[in-house]
């Protein structure tokens, strides 16, 4: 009895020492590479493979520049069809010929100068207040008339001509010299027979560039602000429509300027004939120099920026052919609107498009050059010169 109890008991210990050897063996028999020293435990399956996949290289690629985005244009856009002006009419007497021109001769909403209009050399007689109207009176013999005859009539012929005059200082005009033919037809007997004008005009937009990263943006819009505009042409007294942004990707938020604008007839800015219409960091002149109505819009955002400018076209250019090419800038939205970041149009005085009027007070002086450091600090700021063309102007037709 007592020799079976103390053979089971070695038995027992001999099953112990087995399993207390099989739980030490070395990391090699068993657990990879751990040591003889380490007791390795024994992890689920779905662990090791979460975890082995983050031992796989990790790759980021610096943001590519965004793919060119299809014009957005509206689906149902034409073209304004040219109407010509009924602006002229001709009462024939039996010795005399009286004309009366609107002053708005070319009917694009703009009256002409009275010094600009004759008849056959001869000034206005008279103005009509209330028709807005230029009269003109001559003897049928007087004002350069030419008789003409055919079989059965005599014909005295006048001609009406406008020549405008330059606007202000600049050298460009938004009109162009017109002549109407004007006849009065005397059947051997008596009455009267009369005649009339014609005028018209164009332009374009698109280009864009980067800096830093930053994406400017300069599109020619259609009347409603809502898409580009698909077509380059307009007619004298049309205005232009321009939308400059930029678009910021991870930058902090920016304000998009335009400091200055030039027209020229070719895609150079040091050629001659040049029109600086905008300048002196922001400050839109045509309006000022030439009494037309271009504005910049009131700002709605930060990084868009919008305004219109009046058609035109160089004075002893007939092709009707310009170039517009603007320096575009961006500084960090939180910076204050100053005098060398502003948006200012003139209308009965400067205005600026954000509503901080008092910082275009410079724009009949000198508004300096402006901080000139680059992406760092408040006053960091993003730059770039982009050409808009050609945009062709043409005269509006009379009849």
């Amino acid at each position: 009895m007592k020799l079976s109890i103390i053979f089971c008991l070695l038995c027992v210990a001999s099953a112990a020492v087995q399993d207390l050897n099989w739980h030490m063996q070395p990391a090699a028999g068993r657990f990879g590479d751990q040591g003889p020293d380490q007791l390795a435990v024994q992890e689920p399956a779905d662990v090791l493979q979460e975890k082995q996949s983050f031992t796989e290289p990790l790759s980021w690629r610096y943001p590519a520049p965004p793919a060119e985005e299809a014009p957005l244009f509206p689906p149902d856009f034409k073209l304004k069809v040219p109407t010509a002006a009924d602006s002229v009419s001709v009462v024939c007497g039996e010795s005399s010929v009286r004309v009366e021109a609107k002053k708005d001769l070319l009917g694009i909403g703009k009256p002409v100068q009275t010094a600009d209009v004759t008849l056959g050399g001869c000034p206005a007689t008279a103005e009509d207040p209330e028709a807005q109207a230029l009269v003109f009176e001559s003897e049928l013999h007087g004002c350069g008339s030419q008789l003409l005859m055919s079989e059965d009539s005599f014909i005295y012929a006048f001609t009406l001509l406008y020549t405008p005059s330059p606007l202000g200082d600049s050298q460009i005009v938004r009109t162009r010299d017109v002549t109407v033919n004007i006849e009065c037809h005397y059947p051997r007997k008596h009455d009267v027979s009369s005649r009339q004008l014609v005028p018209t005009w164009t332009p374009f937009s698109a280009t864009k560039a980067s800096e830093e990263s930053l994406y400017f943006s300069f599109r020619l819009m259609t009347d409603d602000w809502q898409f580009s505009r698909p077509s380059a042409q307009f007619l004298l007294g049309d205005v232009m429509k321009f939308e400059v942004s930029v678009k910021q990707f991870y930058h902090i938020p920016l304000r998009v300027m335009v400091d200055s604008c030039v027209a020229t007839t070719v895609p150079n800015v040091d050629t001659v004939p040049r029109y600086t219409f905008l300048g002196n960091n922001g400050c839109l002149f045509d309006s000022q120099l030439t009494d037309s109505n271009s504005q910049f819009l009131p700002r709605s955002q930060d990084d868009r920026l919008q305004f219109e400018v009046e058609a035109f076209r160089f004075q002893q250019d007939h092709s009707g052919m310009i170039y517009i090419t603007c320096h575009l800038r961006a500084t960090a939205a939180p910076a204050a609107v100053d005098a060398t970041s502003k948006a200012c149009s003139f209308s009965n005085g400067w205005r600026e498009a954000s509503g901080s009027h008092e910082v275009c007070t410079c724009c009949d002086t000198d508004c300096g050059t402006g901080s000139q450091s680059h992406l760092t600090g408040t006053g960091a700021q993003w730059e770039q010169e982009m050409a808009v063309g050609p945009i062709i102007v043409k005269d509006r037709p009379l009849r």
